[in-house]
C-alpha cells in the first residue's frame, strides 16, 4: 500500500492517479503525518525536510510499501519575488528520492504577507472569498485561471521522484 503523509485530496489524489498508472490496483491511503516544519516553510531546504519527515513518517505506517511525502514552500529571491513550488519525497525499502516542482510567482502583496509570518492557505483564502482553495485547485488553479491546479504540480514533481526507485539499477551510488 501506498500511504501519503497526508489526508488533503488535493496531494492524496495525484499520488492515487500517478500510482495507478504504475501499478494497477494499487491501494492508495492518506494519513495524517506532521511536517516538523512550520506550517509555511520557507526555502527549499525546510520545504524538503517537511517532505522528508512526512514520506518517512508515512513509510512507517502498517501496510505501507511506500511512503509519500508531499510539501508546499516558498522562497524569496535577490530581487525579493516570492516563489511558490513544492516538494515530493518518497520511500520505498529504506531507498529515498525526491523532486521539486514547477514555480510560480505570487504577487507581491500575498508575498508580503508570508514574510510576515502568514501561511499562504489562508492567505488565498482571504483573496479568494472562499474556505479551503488549497483543498482544491491551490494559488496555482486560482492565478492560472485554472490552467494548470494544485494536483497537476504534484503529479508532475511525484512523476519524477520516482525515477531513482524506478529504475533503480541505473541510479547506483
Amino acid at each position: 500500500m501506498i500511504v501519503v503523509g497526508s489526508q488533503n485530496d488535493a496531494k492524496v489524489r495525484p499520488v492515487r492517479e500517478v500510482f495507478v498508472a504504475v501499478s494497477p490496483g494499487v491501494a492508495v491511503a492518506g494519513a495524517r503525518v506532521p511536517s516538523g516544519v512550520r506550517a509555511q516553510p520557507i526555502g527549499f531546504e525546510e520545504t524538503l525536510i517537511g517532505a522528508q519527515n512526512r514520506a518517512r513518517g508515512a513509510a512507517r505506517h502498517a501496510g505501507a510499501t511506500w511512503g509519500v511525502g508531499l510539501e508546499g514552500g516558498v522562497e524569496f529571491d535577490s530581487e525579493d519575488r516570492c516563489w511558490l513550488f513544492g516538494v515530493v519525497v518518497v520511500v520505498r525499502d529504506h531507498r529515498e528520492a525526491s523532486a521539486r516542482s514547477a514555480s510560480l510567482m505570487l504577487p507581491r502583496s500575498v508575498a508580503e504577507r508570508v514574510r510576515r509570518g502568514e501561511e499562504l492557505g489562508p492567505v488565498m483564502d482571504e483573496l479568494v472569498g472562499e474556505v479551503g482553495v488549497k483543498t482544491r485547485g491551490g494559488a496555482v488553479g486560482h492565478f492560472t485561471s485554472g490552467l494548470l491546479v494544485r494536483a497537476d504540480v504534484w503529479r508532475q514533481a511525484l512523476i519524477l521522484a520516482l525515477p531513482p526507485i524506478l529504475k533503480s539499477e541505473l541510479y547506483v551510488p
